[in-house]
This record gives C-alpha cells, structure tokens and sequence, in this order.
C-alpha cells in the first residue's frame, strides 16, 4: 500500500517510539518482549520508510543509532574509534548487492572476503596498555558505552596481560572487539537454579549474557559462566594489521580468544556456502549464533570503501531465518518436577522449527497462561529461545473458532493424585508428597547429574526402566543394584555390558566431595554455587544438618528463604533417612578440611588430563581441595603437579615442555594419603 508523505510521517514517528521502547525493555531492563525477528522487521520497515521518504530522516531515529544509551549506574566511556553496527541482509540476493556495491567503490573485479559466525551475545571493547587489560566498556550507543572493567576480569577466557609471542611486539595500545556470551549449557543451568530460588528467568542466553556482565557488584558476574569471542580491533598503537585472516590469526598469540570457526572467501559465493554449512550446524554448537557475518579481507580496501551512516560499506550480517512457527495447541498437559513444581505444557501438531520438529513447548505456569491468554484449540506463534523445550510466544487471535477451551491447573497432582498448594508469594503450584513417582524420578536424576554423584550413563531413560521394574524406588537403592544384577540385565535393551559399566559409574559414584552431595540432595532454592558455599561454612554434612537459620544466615547468599528450604529438608525425617541409607549403601562424603589441618597439599596447584579409572573428575578434584590444593584448568609454570589418566590430551604435552611433575593416577592417590 502506498502511503501519503503525511501518512509515513505518522508511521515513521510510531516505529521509533515502538523500537525505543524495545531498546529500553532489552537494553536497560534486561527485560526484552520480543523475539529478535519481530524487532528486525519493525527495524526494516522504518529503514525503508525513511529511504522512501528522506524528508523525514533524523539522527535521532533508531537507524541512525547502535543500541540503547548506558545506563546511569555506570561511569560512561568514549570509544576513540566509534563501535559501529552492521547492516542487516535476509537473502541471498541481498548478500550479492552487498557484494556488487563494494566492488563498484573498490573499483575492483575481485574481493576476497572473511566470513564468521555472528554471535548472540553483547559487544565489549578492551583496552591494553603495554600489554596490561586498563579498560573494559560495552558498545553502548556505539560512541560511548559503560565502564565494565572489573567485571571483565572476572572472566577467564579475557587475559589480565597479554601473552608475549617470540616474533612480535607487545603494543602500547591495543582496543580489542569482542562479543561476550554464556553457552547453552550454562544458560540453562542458570535458569533452573533462578527458578528454584523464585527469581525471574532470563529469556535468552543473550539476555542472561548481558544481564551477568552489567552488574554492580563483580562478585555476582564471577559467578556466572560468561565467555569472549575476539573478532576486531579499535585504536592500534605498535601493531598495524593488513587483513582480517591476519588479525584472527594474530589475536590467539596475544592470549586473546578468537572463534575458530570462520573462513577466508575467494568471493561471495564460498562466504554464502559458509552460510548455509553454519546454518546446519547451528544447532550443534554450544552457544548462540544468529546469522554470518561477511567482511572485506583487505584492510586497505576497507579504507577506499568506507563507511555510510554507522554501518561499514566493507560487511555484512547475513541473518538466519527466525526460530519461529506457527502450530495449533491439541492438549496442555502437566508435568511434575522434583520438588514438586508443576509445569503446564502444551502438546502441539508437530511442526518444524531450527531443524527439529517440534512437539511440546513450555507455559511456565498457570499466570503466564492467562497473561498471554492461550487456550486449548488457539492456534499459536512458538520460538526456540536457546532453550530445549520451545516456548509459546503468543497466541493468534484472530484464528479463534470459539470452540477453544480455558486452562485451570488440577486440585490433585496427575502422578500420584495428592493435593496441589500453592504458597503465598509463589506463582507455582506444587505437588505436597515427597513418594510422587513423579518427584522421586527427577531426584534421581538430579542426584546422578553431572555437578553432583556424576553416574555416568544414567539417564532418563534409564531411570524410568529401573523404577517401572520396581529396582529403584529411592536414591539409595542405585547402590543396592549389584544384589539384583540378573532382573537389571533382563531389562530392555540393557545387556550384560551395558549392566556392567551402569554399575561401575555407581560404583565410583560412592566417593563425593560434601558440596557435590549437598547439591545432588535437591534442597530446593541450593543450586551449585551455594552447596560449594556451605560445604565450606560447615565443612561436615552433620554440621550442616544440625545447623540453625542464624548460622545459616551467616552465609553468603543465604537468606531467611532459603535458610528456612534448609532447615525444613533435614528436619523432614525421611529426608534424614535417605541419607542414612546412603551412608549405609557405602557413600563416602569427603568433607572440607579447614587450611589449618590442610596437608602436603596445601598451596599446591593440580591440572587433571584424561580419564581416571577409579575417580571421576569431580571426586579427584575434591581429594585436591580437601588437603589443601586447588585445581586448575589449563598447564602453566605455576602448576606442581598434572594427573595423567588414559588417554591424555595435549595438557600432558604442555606439562613436560614446562618441566611440571607428572603423576599417575596411582601416584595421585598416594601422594593424597600422604
């Protein structure tokens, strides 16, 4: 429809107020309401309004800007060299008018060009003077950001100092460009642990990303599990780059961390078939990439092409399609976790979406339900979010037949049919009886996870197999497995071998550091960082039981919420009785040892590499920091000792070159006795 000049000046003013509104929500709150493709249409539009109608144009309006300006909490920082953002391509043709343009202003037949993953995460810049990180800032409005140098140090991946390299020169003055971002993995760790302890959830890696770097208090960045991807340069002083290949390879010799997936381009149409190779493998990766970005190799020729507005003439963001669909609602179902939280989901016609088809998404809870309005039958929008489980948008209106039907969560819980409550203050409903099947399943596999026993091969799978053939009914009848060896191998499926290695990771599973046993009990609102936090306060699990809500106070992190979750775990008598059962079944908790009796190997630094044949990583890690020592991830000429297990990685390598001690795991435990 062709709109008057009065008309596109009334629709112009309504797109900037409305993406305004949207930088603030996303920028400023860490509160986005909506997904990245519905922005980038109302961004699309406004751009082609005001090309349309350059009457119009202002340097004010949302396209003539990077992001949101900083927020006040923060010392604001001025690039030297502008952050620019980069223009948006959504085709193929698209890409090769980018492509024809700059050959037009090179005046050159032939570009070669650099493409890489555009990441999901939040700009940075950081300062080295004379090889020393002096300042961090984020991109901000692209002219100023916020000053965010001490929570940059908190993450590991970004060097304090750079790395001398034989044949080059430390700069005076190096501005590095990086993305920062939290991987998948991690994200969703961070989610269920803010859940637990009622806090709002974060939409998006991105969102969690910028909400953990853009904290007052470092200590609460440090906690989160934040990366960086190097990818530009600001302001050089001793150091001058020709090409982009040059820069990527240059970067990792200075300790700076570069992705190192991208690929040089002998024209446009290898940069596009890197698109489409990152388009499959999208899902694969462990963090968040939205598009490729394309850039002119030759620096030199950046130069001649130049710059328009806040956008390089010299790259481009190829944007991939949105992680959106839409499907019809048949069923919403409930699901009960181990605390008894029930989560309603919605059971939907499979449709296709980020290369899966999609089945179920997540309503969250019974207020998200009605705030959003979604009824069985509507049909509705869905988006994959960096999470598992896609989510429902919201649903479509205008498809309603009247024959859609309302949601209200049950009275009695679908599982075992006990009460459902709701406490005051909570927008979840809950499951009162600790025996839920449902419950006791999502114990299990919490107990057997990664951070806390780590029984290897025990999955969910698994665990419904055990307890629909009434082998596990509790936690600490996983130890009670090898009296029943002849009913686990008839299981499904199962086999003698498959039996043998399920009951050897239980078997190494019976030694476990105190904060990993803390963890794998469930206490609710007592994620990872806080079980390491009371292992360290109480040092020993019947302390820690015994203890008092003001003792429990007295930790970081605790207060009289979470406090009160403790108190009633361990007062709750058939909480006590799991874990004398588990005592009972052979569980060893290694408890913390205080520095004053710390023994040989106290100050002494451990880096473990390869697979130990009687101790998971978590449990030789632990026999570290009870005696004293701490354990590293990387070798370097502070290290005392490197545990080589079978099958070493380049670690082992690097321990000789440096003339480090190398141990056996035979050694290690040895040298633990001692």
């Amino acid at each position: 429809m062709k709109l008057s000049p009065e008309e596109a000046r009334r629709r112009i003013e309504e797109l900037r107020e409305e993406i305004e509104q949207h930088n603030y929500n996303y920028f400023v709150l860490n509160q986005p309401t909506i997904s990245d493709a519905e922005y980038d249409k109302l961004l699309r539009e406004l751009q082609q309004l005001e090309e349309q109608f350059p009457q119009f144009k202002s340097p004010t309006s949302p396209t003539q800007r990077v992001g949101a300006p900083p927020q006040t909490e923060f010392k604001t920082v001025k690039h030297s060299i502008p952050m620019l953002s980069l223009a948006n391509a959504f085709s193929d043709d698209e890409v090769r008018e980018f492509d024809a343009r700059v050959k037009k202003l090179a005046e050159i037949d032939k570009i070669e060009y650099v493409a890489e993953p555009k990441f999901d995460g939040l700009a940075v810049e950081l300062v080295y003077e004379d090889g020393v990180f002096v300042l961090g800032s984020t991109r901000g409005d692209g002219e100023t950001g916020e000053d965010v140098t001490q929570n940059l140090k908190t993450i590991k991946s970004i060097p304090l100092r750079l790395r001398q390299p034989k044949d080059l020169p430390i700069p005076r003055r190096l501005e590095v460009r990086g993305e920062i971002y939290m991987e998948i993995a991690d994200f969703r760790k961070l989610n269920e642990e803010r859940e637990e302890r009622g806090e709002p959830l974060f939409a998006n890696p991105r969102n969690a990303a910028a909400g953990s770097l853009r904290q007052l208090d470092p200590k609460i960045t440090a906690q989160r599990k934040l990366h960086i991807f190097c990818y530009d340069v600001g302001q050089t002083v001793g150091i001058t780059f020709r090409t982009q290949e040059e820069l990527l390879r240059t970067l990792p010799r200075y300790g700076l961390r570069v992705c190192p997936i991208y690929r040089v381009c002998k024209n446009i149409d290898e940069a596009l078939e890197f698109y489409r190779e990152m388009q499959e493998r999208r899902e694969e990766l462990p963090y968040e990439i939205d598009g490729v970005v394309i850039k002119v190799n030759d620096f030199e020729i950046r130069e001649i092409v130049g710059e328009v507005s806040r956008n390089p003439r010299w790259a481009i963001a190829y944007k991939f399609p949105p992680k959106q669909a839409t499907t019809r609602v048949k069923d919403i179902v409930v699901q009960v976790g181990r605390t008894g939280k029930l989560t309603p989901v919605a059971v939907l016609e499979p449709v296709p979406l980020g290369g899966v088809t999609v089945q179920h998404a997540t309503l969250h809870n019974q207020d998200e339900i009605e705030k959003k309005d979604i009824r069985i039958g509507d049909w509705v929008l869905i988006q994959r979010a960096g999470d598992v489980i896609p989510e429902v948008v919201q649903p479509i209106v205008s498809r309603r037949t009247g024959t859609e039907k309302k949601f209200t969560m049950p009275e009695r819980c679908p599982v075992c049919g006990d009460r459902v409550v709701r406490l005051p203050d909570e927008v979840d409903y809950r499951c009162v009886n600790i025996s839920c099947p449902a419950r006791l399943k999502e114990s299990i596999l919490h107990y057997a996870s990664k951070g806390a026993a780590d029984i290897e091969g025990l999955g969910e799978r698994w665990v419904e197999a055990l307890m629909n053939a009434g082998l596990v009914k509790e936690i600490p009848d996983l130890y009670k497995l090898k009296e029943r060896v002849i009913e686990l191998v008839r299981l499904e499926r199962m086999g003698p071998k498959l039996a043998e290695n399920l009951l050897n990771a239980i078997e190494k599973s019976k030694k476990i550091s105190l904060a990993r046993f803390i963890y794998g009990l469930g206490i609710r609102h007592v994620g990872e960082r806080l079980a390491e936090l009371l292992a360290q306060r109480f040092r020993t699990l019947d302390a820690l039981m015994n203890a008092s809500e003001e003792e429990l106070l007295q930790v970081e992190e605790v207060g009289s919420t979470v406090a009160q979750s403790i108190i009633s775990f361990f007062q709750d008598e058939r909480n006590r009785e799991m874990i004398r059962k588990l005592r009972e079944a052979g569980v060893q908790i290694i408890e913390e040892v205080s520095p004053q009796k710390a023994g040989a190997l106290a100050g002494k630094t451990f880096v473990f590499t390869g697979t130990l044949k009687t101790l998971t990583r978590g449990q030789a890690e632990a026999l570290v920091k009870a005696a004293g020592g701490r354990v590293s991830s990387s070798v370097s000429r502070k290290t005392d000792y490197v545990v080589a297990g079978e099958e070493p990685g380049s670690k082992l390598q690097k321990a000789r070159e440096l003339g480090v001690t190398v141990l056996s795991e035979e050694e290690f435990l040895k040298l633990v006795k001692t």
